[in-house]
């Protein structure tokens, strides 16, 4: 059994407070990391204050880990002692199903193991990356290229893989006119690596307030929503547009900047179901589709096309003190562009 300090949350009122966690027992085709940086998702606030439910405390959030390998199982052949690693969204699958045998383990038949707040496949409870070491099946340890720092790389784990997925998917690239809505912490990824696959690429935001930091990650074209003009001028305008918001928009305003063919794609996950009319899908044959993370292959190629393209998330490194100070700041949008804890400060 391996001891690690850990920062953890007991209630969803309660604030963050220094513990100790058991990470279980190196088997043989386990990896010990020793965890250097952990970066701040929103979904670790959902879950911490319990705004999706279903969260059991204690809790110890933490899904965009990035480390340092410090021992190996008897069996591990893909990673070594000194390696720099990362840890993204979930740490088991079943790997027999449909979706693991096509390298798409997010969507596991069976559900993937989350990193944190899960039950593993030996009955106990995930804690995550708000800790100085956590113990992974190799299988789901991901390889972070040495031209990558570990600080900018911890956010890509689930930030990256998340746009990477969908623009991927759908195909951005050369001759593609592409949007991103939000320039937050998923969004200013998403446009870094919308550019490097060649898209013509646009930014959808409230306001202008961050225009320069759109143009400067490599956004084309950045328009404020609030102006209604913003719609008119774009109609029937991209191939594809990724919504990385988690508030209800209005979604047929969206759909009508698609051009024929074109996909909108819901990363946000708001809190009220999303409305819809049937026309704005039948115009242009328009598509409304959803994607989550990506899998372990998909990810390996992420980290290493960001490597290749020297893209790393824009981040503000803080210790673990300050957490929740850090969380009331993503919800008030006062960052730029995503939280990464020290963890040399647990």
């Amino acid at each position: 059994m391996v001891t690690a300090a850990a920062y953890a949350v007991t209630s969803a009122e309660g604030s963050f407070e220094k513990t100790t966690i058991d990470r279980r027992e190196l088997g043989p085709l386990d990896v010990l990391i020793e965890i250097k940086f952990a970066g701040i998702c929103h979904s670790d606030i959902h879950t911490a204050r319990n705004e999706w439910g279903g969260t059991r405390y204690p809790v110890v959030p933490g899904h965009e880990i990035a480390g340092v390998v410090v021992a190996v199982g008897a069996e591990v052949t893909k990673h070594r002692v000194g390696d720099r690693v990362g840890v993204g969204c979930f740490v088991d699958s079943c790997g027999e199903c449909d979706a693991c045998t096509a390298d798409e383990e997010q969507y596991c038949v069976h559900r993937a193991t989350g990193t944190y707040n899960a039950e593993g496949r030996d009955g106990e409870r995930t804690q995550g990356g708000y800790s100085t070491h956590i113990v992974v099946t190799e299988r789901f340890v991901l390889s972070i290229p040495d031209s990558l720092e570990l600080d900018v790389a911890a956010p890509l784990l689930c930030a990256g893989i998340t746009l990477y997925s969908p623009l991927a998917h759908w195909g951005a690239g050369p001759g593609k006119k592409v949007a991103i809505i939000g320039m937050g912490g998923l969004g200013h990824v998403g446009v870094k690596i919308a550019h490097a696959m060649g898209a013509e690429v646009t930014v959808l935001s409230q306001s202008l307030g961050k225009k320069d930091d759109g143009l400067k990650f490599g956004a084309d074209h950045y328009y404020a929503t609030s102006d209604p003009a913003t719609f008119t001028r774009l109609r029937g305008h991209f191939d594809l547009i990724v919504n990385t918001v988690s508030v209800n928009l209005d979604i047929d305003a969206y759909l009508s900047m698609l051009a024929i063919d074109g996909t909108l794609v819901e990363l946000g996950l708001p809190e009220k179901p999303i409305e819809v009319r049937a026309f704005s899908l039948a115009a242009n044959r328009r598509s409304l589709a959803g994607s989550m993370v990506g899998g372990i292959a998909q990810t390996q190629e992420m980290l290493n096309f960001c490597a290749q393209h020297a893209i790393g998330a824009e981040i503000e490194i803080i210790s673990a003190g300050e957490i929740d100070d850090a969380y009331d700041r993503v919800v008030a949008s006062d960052v730029r562009y995503r939280f990464v804890i020290d963890t040399a400060t647990i």
